[in-house]
């Protein structure tokens, strides 16, 4: 963990004046599906990816979500064009705010800050096609809660640093929840995923380089 900040910073959480900031909660959620199979780049602050160009997109032609739930699906589509995978990700939005409504009878998740974290989840994985990387992505960042995302980088660098032994992303989520400090599971999750980009990469991880790899079993492996 030291090492990682040393290395990349200490990673600030967003806040109103950042660009990935979503004012209320089910902002923070479509943003998180809109962010699934996109491209991302790691710059020297935040990740920015084609995400923020399809949220800001969709927010411009629809400043409500019930318009989102009532729009036509191939208007909405083509507005998320930016984000890939358009299609699926227009009707995945709609039919989650069409849950939403149905459930709560208006279109916010703003009631999940007054629930503790583990009610919080598993009431967003309650809601048909959210997983356990989005559901944590959402109050992460959303609420600020301590939890650890795990995406794709964060599970092949945790494996390979030996902090877990896990299979899927969700096995590495519950195995590496353990190891982390109290408060330090943002810094965790983005200096993880920077690593994974910069220099761990998952066919020619660059472990000559790498600042953890005298620590990694890994990088040892690969230095015989």
């Amino acid at each position: 963990m030291t090492r990682l900040e040393q290395c990349f910073g200490i990673p600030r959480p967003v806040s109103p004046g950042d660009v990935s900031f979503h004012p209320d909660l089910l902002d923070e959620l479509v943003g998180a599906i809109l962010s699934q199979n996109t491209t991302v780049r790691v710059s020297g602050a935040e990740p920015f990816h084609n995400r923020s160009r399809a949220f800001r997109a969709l927010k411009a032609a629809y400043p409500h979500w019930e318009q989102v739930l009532t729009a036509d699906p191939e208007a909405l589509a083509l507005i998320l064009r930016p984000g890939g995978l358009a299609n699926l990700k227009a009707a995945r939005i709609q039919e989650l705010l069409a849950e939403i409504q149905d459930r709560q009878g208006s279109l916010q998740l703003n009631f999940l800050a007054e629930l503790d974290t583990e009610q919080a989840l598993d009431y967003l994985l309650s809601l048909k096609g959210v997983g356990l990387k989005t559901a944590t992505c959402v109050l992460l960042f959303g609420l600020g809660r301590d939890l650890c995302p795990v995406d794709t980088h964060v599970h092949r660098v945790a494996n390979r640093l030996g902090l877990v032994r896990a299979k899927a992303p969700d096995d590495t989520f519950v195995q590496l929840s353990s190891h982390i400090p109290v408060g330090k599971a943002y810094s965790l999750h983005i200096n993880l995923i920077r690593l994974g980009k910069r220099i761990c990469k998952a066919r020619m991880p660059e472990c000559g380089r790498c600042p953890l790899r005298r620590e990694c079993p890994s990088a040892l492996l690969r230095q015989r």
